[in-house]
């Protein structure tokens, strides 16, 4: 930091060496000189310090690990994925059709772990960005995604047609998924399955977006919930949703990792 002073001429002193002059001798200018230059140091060492601290406390937040999280998801995928555990209790239990046609019950996969998400079929927000990182778990998890069941259930009550969860499964290559699911069904159905996750849905009109809820449950192979994730996106200034590829991949191991973890 550079410290600005004004200097001149010395000034006069009257009765020679030994009197008192109106004005500060150059010896003490230079005191005075020093002593500013010495406070604009303190200055700038407590600013250092300050912004040394914020940081290290910022550092340490991004470190804290949410507990009963499994030692194989790092801190930093937990944190991302906004990861916590629930209380191990049944999930609540539903029969639906899915984008197939088939009728089925969340209890006829037991002895698998669910990955379950709610989703509009007529999404272009966030469903598209958690359909891409069901995807790239399938693929992260290889063989061993025939043991993982990705299921997803209808909130959009205008559309609740098989064709319209089979049109959006397709078009994002969910149907790639051996064991994907989307389901849909009777509308008085669905609300009591919205209302049993906690998933708050707002459909304003047929052609308006659908605003819910996202949430990811981790189902057991016994069929109780186990841990729950909290899918996010940014949007462009245009207002497209967007997620970096970076963070699309690690959700992915995400979820693969925990899939394995629960028997997968």
């Amino acid at each position: 930091m550079t410290v600005a002073h004004r200097s001149g001429p010395a000034t006069a002193v009257a009765g020679g060496e030994g009197g008192h002059g109106t004005g500060p001798t150059p010896r003490r200018r230079r005191r005075w000189t020093l002593e500013i230059v010495l406070a604009a140091l303190v200055v700038v060492a407590a600013v250092v310090t300050i912004v040394v601290t914020r940081s290290g406390s910022s550092a340490t937040l991004t470190d804290i690990r949410p507990s009963g999280i499994p030692a194989d998801v790092s801190t930093p995928t937990a944190n991302l994925m906004g990861l916590t555990t629930v209380p191990s209790k049944p999930a609540p239990g539903f029969t639906l059709t899915d984008q197939n046609g088939q009728t089925l019950s969340l209890a006829s996969f037991r002895g698998h772990p669910v990955i379950l998400e709610f989703m509009d079929p007529h999404c272009t927000d966030i469903c598209p960005i958690v359909s891409q990182e069901f995807v790239d778990a399938h693929h992260d998890l290889g063989a061993a995604g025939r043991g993982a069941v990705f299921v997803a259930i209808n909130v959009n009550k205008y559309h609740l047609g098989v064709a319209a969860v089979a049109a959006f499964s397709k078009a994002h290559q969910l149907d790639a998924i051996p064991t994907w699911h989307f389901f849909t069904g009777a509308l008085p159905s669905l609300e009591q399955l919205w209302t049993a996750y906690d998933i708050a849905v707002t459909a304003p009109g047929p052609n308006a977006d659908v605003i819910h809820t996202s949430i990811v449950y981790f189902i057991s192979p016994n069929g109780h919930e186990r841990f729950a994730a909290n899918p996010r996106d940014y949007h462009t200034a245009s207002g497209k949703a967007f997620l970096p590829a970076n963070e699309i991949s690690a959700w992915g191991h995400g979820i693969a990792t925990l899939a394995r973890d629960l028997g997968a």
